[in-house]
């Protein structure tokens, strides 16, 4: 016997030994009884490392932007310095603000002044309660439009500073030092700090599969280590191709060095389990676009048409046509499965 067909032998006795324990006489001429194993069926998809959500940086007041330095790429922390809006209606506008400040101080002033007069004349009887209770009302307006007018300036000058809303990387920048702008208007586009997840798409029988709470894997295109994942959002449109989009966040925080927005990389995770035959590859026939295995009866050995699942090592599930306990023949199966073949051909005339 060649080396290559004594190594197909002692395999095949090993795969017998793994689901029954001890070999029946059968074994010799190469069969074995199947058992079942419980199958995970893997969802095997390709991902993308992408931002949870985008923030926009918008200006509050008309003007001019000046010092504005922040790049494409660049991390900022919260609270820093973009740049800041000047020009003429800035300008405006904090005069404006500066003057209502100034009237409404006014009026504080003399609406007290005047209080002030109708109390002493009130102790001298000379004016009445009514008139020293209107001034009094008075005076409290013009303190609270003095309140509103400070808040307002001050509102004003923080406006004159951009800055960044949040900690991140700057994904966008929508204006330049120079340009009008107006309020509303977005000036730059910022990715927060530690918001990625992995966005990818299923379809078919997979998607149908899908729910949240899954978990898997997520290996990065170009090498390293898998980072474990898991279904955190499951996207109620469906994609332009047909699939389910879904959104993935990591198992375990923190983020890995090498996570960052565009990452490519492939994605599994673990489906549904399933309780299914097993059967050594080897014994797998292929013909004419179907799947068989000879199954050892006390008549002989009989070709069964099998639906064959995922292969795991030496060992292949079978979807349906076996059942556990049938024995197979492994050792020469297509070799067996073809002589019985050609023993029922009849050549032509």
């Amino acid at each position: 016997m060649l080396w290559w067909a004594r190594a197909i032998v002692v395999a095949a006795c090993a795969l017998r030994v793994a689901f029954a324990g001890t070999l029946p006489a059968d074994a010799a001429r190469g069969c074995m009884p199947v058992g079942t194993q419980v199958i995970v069926r893997a969802l095997h998809a390709y991902g993308q490392v992408a931002p949870m959500t985008v923030v926009r940086v918008r200006v509050a007041a008309p003007g001019t932007l000046a010092g504005l330095r922040a790049l494409q790429g660049r991390r900022v922390t919260e609270g820093e310095a973009l740049g800041r809006l000047g020009g003429p209606r800035m300008q405006t506008l904090r005069v404006d603000r500066a003057q209502a400040l100034r009237s409404a101080e006014a009026r504080e002033h003399a609406a007290g002044r005047l209080l002030r007069g109708l109390q002493r004349r009130r102790e001298a009887q000379l004016a009445t309660r009514q008139a020293v209770d209107a001034a009094q009302r008075d005076l409290t307006a013009a303190r609270a439009a003095v309140r509103i007018a400070k808040a307002q300036l001050q509102e004003l000058r923080a406006l004159e500073v951009l800055r960044a809303p949040t900690a991140g990387t700057v994904l966008a920048v929508q204006a330049a030092n120079g340009e009008e702008v107006e309020p509303g208007e977005t000036i730059m586009t910022l990715q927060p700090a530690g918001r990625l997840w992995i966005r990818a798409t299923y379809d078919g029988a997979d998607a149908a599969a899908l729910h949240v709470g899954m978990r898997g894997r997520f290996a990065p295109a170009g090498g390293g280590d898998a980072m474990p994942v898991e279904v955190a959002s499951m996207f109620a449109a469906m994609a332009n191709d047909g699939g389910v989009q879904v959104g993935l966040v990591p198992q375990h925080a923190p983020l890995p060095p090498w996570w960052i927005n565009g990452q490519w990389g492939s994605l599994t995770l673990d489906g549904p389990a399933r309780r299914m035959v097993m059967v050594p590859t080897q014994a797998l026939v292929l013909d004419d676009g179907r799947w068989w295995v000879l199954v050892h009866t006390p008549k002989g050995d009989m070709p069964r048409r099998v639906v064959p699942g995922p292969a795991h090592g030496w060992l292949t599930a079978v979807a349906s046509g076996l059942q556990p306990g049938d024995d197979v023949v492994v050792t020469d199966a297509y070799l067996e499965f073809h002589r019985g073949i050609a023993r029922a051909y009849t050549p032509p005339d």
